[in-house]
């Protein structure tokens, strides 16, 4: 299996140069010229300013230089500093990824409590009011975006209701219940999306393993039909979901951005968005390259999961 993950790591090397491509073309994507954009109008008359704003970025270099000096600090841990914030951006994400990480992590596990009882429960016994009603919330789920989800939860749960503040965040390790209270509505706001999807994988997969012959083995020698169902055919059906899990991360990963804005989770998407708005490129760039490769990493995590879900599948 080593073998294996050392051929895969390897595999991700032309993938991340790819995506350090993107995240540095960011920079040139922009119009006009991209020291006068981050300075502004007013500031951009201080030419002292200007020339040293372009010597930072590297702009009076040809592109394929400021490439390779922007890749060769990367390496060495060297993510530049915030054009706006005036902080280094390793401290920005530093401080940034705990919210983040928080939050879709959260969003994940509140998908997969609701995505594997009702998905189970439809397969068991479809074409019930039990499997009418999961299809309903899954379409319900998929129509409904995670951005109107949100503001809906705040008018109702904290404007109306009064029970869960509007937003705002708090470090689980400074107070988990007030932590909890204040990821509740951001973390269901970003998992119903993927819970949706999750729910009809579990289902279509749970109705074609309960139709495998050793299901009917199973059930043959007596066995109880909570038994197969959980020690048999669930364990099976969950192979394809997990397929589906690793894909949905980059749009978990991408739905933070919304959840986190709208919440005021001072997390990597809400960073994303102010230093979009303020043109702060050195930390756009960083964003994009370490999002990239988490998917990427999340990826290779799934499908070193079949080989403990499924035994047959061996890693050569």
């Amino acid at each position: 299996m080593w073998a294996y993950i050392l051929r895969r790591l390897l595999l991700m090397i032309p993938v991340l140069i790819l995506v350090s491509m993107i995240a540095f073309s960011i920079l040139l994507l922009l119009p006009g010229d991209p020291a006068l954009a981050i300075l502004g109008p007013e500031r951009a008359r201080d030419t002292v300013a200007y020339q040293a704003l372009r010597e930072e970025l590297g702009l009076n270099r040809s592109i394929p230089v400021q490439y390779l000096s922007w890749v060769s600090k990367m390496l060495v841990g060297d993510f530049g500093n915030s054009a706006h914030y005036q902080q280094p951006v390793t401290l920005l994400i530093g401080q940034s990824i705990g919210p983040t990480v928080q939050l879709a992590v959260t969003a994940l596990l509140i998908a997969l409590l609701i995505a594997i009882p009702i998905g189970v429960m439809s397969a068991v016994r479809p074409g019930s009011w039990l499997d009418l009603l999961g299809t309903t919330l899954a379409l319900s789920g998929v129509a409904i975006p995670n951005f109107l989800l949100g503001i809906l939860m705040i008018m109702l749960f904290s404007l109306v209701l009064r029970l869960l503040p509007v937003g705002g965040y708090v470090p689980f390790t400074q107070n988990p219940v007030e932590s909890m209270r204040l990821m509740l509505m951001p973390a269901v706001a970003l998992g119903l999306g993927l819970a949706a999807v999750l729910m009809r994988q579990i289902r279509s997969a749970m109705l074609e393993v309960m139709n495998q012959d050793y299901v009917t083995t199973a059930r043959a020698k007596g066995l109880a039909g909570r038994h197969v169902v959980l020690r048999h055919a669930l364990k099976n059906a969950l192979i394809p979901v997990i397929t589906v899990v690793g894909v949905q991360i980059g749009r978990l990963m991408g739905g933070t951005v919304v959840i986190e804005t709208i919440f005021s989770v001072p997390g990597m998407g809400k960073l994303a968005v102010a230093s979009i708005f303020f043109r702060d490129f050195p930390v756009v760039q960083v964003e994009v390259l370490l999002i990239g490769t988490a998917i990427l990493f999340s990826n290779l995590v799934t499908d070193l999961l079949y080989g403990v879900l499924d035994p047959r599948v061996r890693y050569d």
